[in-house]
Order: C-alpha cells, then sequence, then structure tokens
C-alpha cells in the first residue's frame, strides 16, 4: 500500500486534480431532509440570537465588566463564529440539495472549524480557572485575574490554535486527492477528508494527534482539577441551600464540558473502528450543533446578573425610545 502512495506521489506531486468536494452529509435520511432543515434552521438562529445577546449585554452593562462575563463574552463571540461555520453550508445543502463545496471553500471550512475547537477547549479551561479562584481564593482572585492576565489568557487562547491549525491547513493543502470526491460527512473536517487522499498521510495523521493531544487532554485536564478544586470548596459549605446551588451550577458545566471533550476525545483520539465510524457523524452533531447553542443558556442566561443587565439594558432602550 505504502508503494503505491509512493508512485502516486510521484506522478502527482502536489498537484490537485480534484477541484471541489460534495459533502454527503445525512444521505441515508433524505426522507427526513424537511424536518432536518428546518430543526438546524432553528437551532442556527436560536443559538446565533442567544450569543449575539450575551455579548451585547456584556459590551452595554458595565457591571458585566468584570473577568468571568469577559470571558464568557469572548464565549459566545465563538460559538456565533463556530455556528456560522458549519450550519449555513449544512442549511444550504439540505434546502437545495447542492452538496458541492469548493476545494479552497472547504480547506477554509476545515481550518476556521479545527482553530475553533481548539479555541474553545483552552477558554473552557480558562474560564474554570477563573471560577477556581473566585471561589477558592476569593482574597486574591482581584489581584490574580487582573486586566492583564485577562487579556494574556485570551491572547494566547486565540492565536495558539489560529497558528496551529495554519500548519495543519499546509500540510492538508499539499496533499493529492486523486478520487473519489465525495465527503462522508456534513462538514469538511480531517478524517473524512483524508481518507480521499492518495498521498502518504502518516505524517500528518501523527500531527493531528499529538495537536489534538495538547488542544483536548490538556486543557481537559486542566478544566477537571479547577472543578474538582471547587467541588472539595463546595463540600464545606454549610448552607445546605447554597451548597445545593453551587452544586446545581456546578453540575450543569460539568455536563457541558463532559459532553464537549468526550465526543471529540472518541472522534478525532479513539481507533478508526467501523461502529465509531458510523456514529462519528452522531457524536459530531454535539459539539458542532448543540454545545454552541446549550453554552449560552448554561453559562448566562440562567445567571441573575445576566438577567438583571437584561432588565437594565431593556429600561435604557425603553428610555431612549421616549425620546
Amino acid at each position: 500500500m505504502q508503494e503505491i502512495h509512493s508512485v502516486q506521489n510521484r506522478e502527482k506531486g502536489n498537484q490537485t486534480s480534484i477541484t471541489e468536494f460534495l459533502l454527503e452529509g445525512f444521505g441515508n435520511l433524505s426522507e427526513l431532509q424537511p424536518l432536518l432543515s428546518l430543526f438546524f434552521l432553528i437551532i442556527y438562529l436560536a443559538t446565533v440570537t442567544g450569543n449575539l445577546l450575551i455579548i451585547l449585554l456584556v459590551v452595554a452593562d458595565h457591571h458585566l465588566h468584570t473577568p468571568m462575563y469577559f470571558f464568557l463574552a469572548n464565549l459566545s463571540c465563538l460559538e456565533t463564529c463556530y455556528s456560522s461555520i458549519i450550519l449555513p453550508q449544512m442549511l444550504a445543502n439540505l434546502f437545495s440539495n447542492q452538496k458541492s463545496i469548493s476545494f479552497t471553500g472547504c480547506m477554509i471550512q476545515f481550518y476556521l472549524f479545527g482553530s475553533c475547537v481548539g479555541i474553545e477547549t483552552y477558554l473552557l479551561a480558562a474560564m474554570s480557572y477563573d471560577r477556581y479562584l473566585a471561589i477558592c481564593r476569593p482574597l486574591l482572585y482581584a489581584s490574580i485575574m487582573n486586566r492583564k492576565l485577562c487579556f494574556q489568557l485570551i491572547a494566547a487562547t486565540w492565536i495558539s490554535p489560529l497558528m496551529a491549525n495554519g500548519v495543519l491547513m499546509c500540510l492538508m493543502a499539499q496533499l493529492s486527492f486523486c478520487g473519489p470526491n465525495i465527503i462522508d460527512h456534513y462538514f469538511c473536517d480531517f478524517f473524512p477528508m483524508e481518507k480521499l487522499s492518495c498521498s502518504d498521510t502518516r505524517l500528518i495523521e501523527l500531527i493531528t494527534f499529538l495537536m489534538t493531544f495538547g488542544f483536548t487532554i490538556t486543557p481537559f485536564l486542566l478544566t477537571l482539577v479547577s472543578y474538582f478544586c471547587l467541588i472539595e470548596n463546595i463540600l464545606k459549605i454549610s448552607s445546605t441551600t447554597e451548597k445545593q446551588k453551587a452544586f446545581s451550577n456546578c453540575s450543569s458545566h460539568l455536563m457541558v464540558v463532559g459532553i464537549f471533550y468526550s465526543t471529540i476525545i472518541i472522534v478525532y483520539m479513539l481507533p478508526d473502528i467501523p461502529i465509531l465510524r458510523q456514529l462519528n457523524k452522531v457524536f459530531s452533531i454535539f459539539y458542532t450543533v448543540l454545545t454552541p447553542l446549550v453554552n449560552p443558556l448554561i453559562y448566562s442566561l440562567r445567571n441573575k446578573e445576566v438577567h438583571k443587565a437584561l432588565r437594565r439594558v431593556g429600561c435604557k432602550i425603553a428610555h431612549f425610545k421616549g425620546f
């Protein structure tokens, strides 16, 4: 097999004979296409509306100008980008039955999606560290989590994945794709694309595994440690009501974090066996569609401070319209 790849590489070099890909999407559910179209359209509109509302509130209300809401606004911005990278293309395919995407468009989607995944993993870790400091080290919180550290964490969170995935995209763009051109997925993801290449992909597979480990396992462990310390601190609370409230918030956060990380680990790090290959589309729905929808509900819209900010901004708008 390696000899065949070698011959093909010598013949094709780095020339790409395929100019577009076809996204198979949910091909075996064609009879449910109208329902799927409506379902994903509602999810997309709800996701964008919820996340943009949080960004607006954090920017407009000075009471929310704190590290916690600074991170939440960044998460909402990321989730809006996340959804807009995947869902519009998916909806276009479902509504028009036009499943083609250009080679360049596919590479751009692959790069942006991979970057967003990396950004979210480290952003969730930064948010859990912020909560750990606020609850477990309240006297030191203001001095540690200052404006400078917040901007440094956010800069590292956004820039590192963008640079790392830039390298990966360049390597992907150099692969030869000689046909077929049907991607067995609803967006341009690494493994479905890599299977179509007639180049030797062992190096890029190794790099992808190492990057996935660095951008998934490491922040996941950091997040778990932070939440473990939080739970340990919650157990020391004497008030039963306060303890239940803290556990409720912590458990909902952990549920979202657990679903996000576990599905990514299953899709990108477990061996490529037939049963997982069939389930990967389902698992991908969790972190590409459901997580961006649920995150603003779990982290922000259940928060009393956000409710107060919503009322204050609403009063300001009503007062402004009165003039």
